[in-house]
C-alpha cells in the first residue's frame, strides 16, 4: 500500500493506494476517527459488485451501516437525486455524529460529497472510488456538487473528504469505455505538469491499454500525487488549480450540448484537449509536434479527438456559464508544449473556434 497525504492544516488527509484494499476501510475510518454510524452510497451496478464487501468490513469494524442506492448515470447527477439523499439521511435520523461513505465514480463521489457538505451543514465523509476517473481526479481535492440543465457542476461546494480509498483492483471489472475515460484525466496531468509522465504514458501504453496492475498503479499515483500538490496550494481554485481543467471548458460544453450520459466526461475532456492544443498551437504556445503528440496517445486509447457537430455560437452560450468566466469574459486554459499550462483570455476565441471546427485534425 502506498499513502499520499493532502496537506491542508486541520483539513488535511490521507489516499491510500493499493490492491484489495476494500477490506481494510475500517481500519482506514479508525485513522481518521470516522463516525460509527454511516450511510453507504451508491449505484446499483457498483452496489452488485463491492457493496457487501465493503458493508461487511464496515460491520466487522463495529459500524452500523445504512445503504443508500441511487440511480447510475450522469443523468441523474440532479438535486431531484441529491433530495432523495436527504430523504433517507432524515428518515434513518442521522444527525452531525455520522458520516458518509460514497462507493462509486465521480457521479457518486460528487453527489454523496455535496449532501454530506450540505446535510446539517456538513457532516464528514469518505471516497471510495471505483472508475479510474474518479481515482485519478474526482475523488481528490474536495470538489463536489451537482449538474444543472444549463450547464455542468454548476451546483456545488468545495468540501474536503477524511479519506480517500483507492483499491487498483476494482478497475478490472471496469467496462473498456469507462476505463479508457478515465485515462484521458491521466494524459491531462502529463500536458499540464509533467512532461516526463506523458513520455511515460507514451512509452507505457499498450500495458496500460492491458490494464497491467502495475503500470495503472504507478499512474494513479502519479496523478494523485500531482492533483494533491496542486490543491495544497490552491484549494478552492483561485489561481493555479484551475490549470486541472485543460479541456474541461470545451468539453464541458460538449457534454451539455450531446445532453448528459451521451458522452463520458473523459471523452468530452480528450475533444477539449485537443481544441485546446490546436488554439495554442494557433498562438504558438506549442507546436505542432506537440498537437499530433496528444492526438497520438489519446486516439491510440480509442479516445475521441474532433468535435461534435454544433454551431460555434451553441458551443460559444455553454462556455460562457463556465466557471473560469469573470466578469463577463471567457478565459481558457492553454498548453506550453507538454508538461505546462496557463489560463488565456484569448482575443477572437469564436473566430479560432470557427477555424478548428471546419478544419479536419492533421
Amino acid at each position: 500500500m502506498n499513502t499520499i497525504v493532502v496537506g491542508l492544516g486541520e483539513r488535511s488527509y490521507p489516499i491510500w493506494i493499493g490492491e484489495r484494499l476494500l477490506a481494510n476501510i475500517g481500519s482506514a475510518l479508525e485513522d481518521v476517527d470516522f463516525p460509527n454510524k454511516v450511510a453507504v452510497i451508491t449505484n446499483p451496478t457498483v452496489g452488485d459488485l463491492y457493496c457487501e464487501q465493503v458493508v461487511e468490513a464496515l460491520v466487522v469494524s463495529g459500524r452500523k451501516v445504512n445503504v443508500i442506492q441511487i440511480p447510475d448515470g450522469e443523468e441523474y447527477k440532479t438535486i431531484e437525486t441529491l433530495e432523495s439523499i436527504y430523504d433517507v439521511l432524515i428518515e434513518r435520523h442521522f444527525d452531525r455524529y455520522c458520516g458518509i461513505l460514497a462507493l462509486g465514480g465521480g457521479v457518486i463521489g460528487d453527489m454523496a460529497g455535496f449532501a454530506a457538505a450540505t446535510f446539517l451543514r456538513g457532516i464528514p465523509f469518505v471516497q471510495i472510488p471505483t472508475t479510474l476517473l474518479a481515482q485519478v481526479d474526482s475523488s481528490v481535492g474536495g470538489k463536489t456538487g451537482v449538474n444543472h440543465p444549463q450547464g455542468k457542476n454548476l451546483i456545488g461546494a468545495f468540501y474536503q473528504p477524511k479519506h480517500v480509498h483507492i483499491d487498483a483492483m476494482v478497475l478490472e471489472t471496469l467496462p473498456k469505455r469507462e476505463y479508457v475515460s478515465g485515462l484521458a484525466e491521466v494524459i491531462k496531468y502529463g500536458i499540464i505538469h509533467d512532461s516526463e509522465f506523458f513520455a511515460w504514458l507514451e512509452d507505457h501504453r499498450e500495458v496500460l491499454a492491458d490494464r497491467s496492475t502495475e503500470a495503472l498503479t504507478y499512474a494513479v499515483m502519479r496523478s494523485c500525487q500531482i492533483k494533491a500538490n496542486v490543491v495544497e496550494n490552491d484549494e478552492k481554485e483561485q489561481g493555479v488549480r484551475v490549470l486541472l481543467n485543460l479541456g474541461h471548458t470545451f468539453g464541458h460544453a460538449v457534454e451539455t450540448l450531446a445532453g448528459y450520459g451521451v458522452i463520458k466526461h473523459g471523452e468530452a475532456v480528450a475533444i477539449g484537449m485537443v481544441m485546446a492544443a490546436r488554439i495554442s498551437a494557433e498562438l504558438k504556445l506549442c507546436s505542432a509536434e506537440d498537437v499530433a503528440r496528444i492526438v497520438d496517445l489519446l486516439d491510440f486509447f480509442g479516445l475521441p479527438v474532433v468535435p461534435l457537430d454544433f454551431t460555434v455560437s451553441e458551443y460559444l452560450t455553454v462556455m460562457q456559464r463556465d466557471k473560469k468566466v469573470k466578469d463577463g469574459v471567457l478565459r481558457v486554459v492553454l498548453n506550453h508544449g507538454i508538461g505546462s499550462a496557463e489560463l488565456h483570455q484569448v482575443k477572437d476565441l469564436d473566430k479560432y473556434l470557427a477555424e478548428l471546427l471546419e478544419q479536419p485534425i492533421h
